[in-house]
């Protein structure tokens, strides 16, 4: 058995979803570019979600 106490850990997968949907909801409405919208969403979720697991990692 490991003697370190167990801890939780932190997902970033909401930042991903949230990201996608809110991206792809404000392309579509604020300049007709859902496609465009999807990708920059996703790459910010992506981006929120890579920061929350190097911050978890310490």
């Amino acid at each position: 058995m490991d003697p370190r106490p167990s801890r939780n850990t932190a997902a970033g997968g909401f930042a991903i979803a949230t990201g996608v949907l809110g991206g792809t909801i404000l392309g579509a409405v604020g300049f007709h570019q859902p496609t465009i919208g999807f990708l920059v969403g996703a790459a910010a979720g992506v981006a929120i979600a890579l920061a929350v697991w190097l911050i978890d990692r310490r």
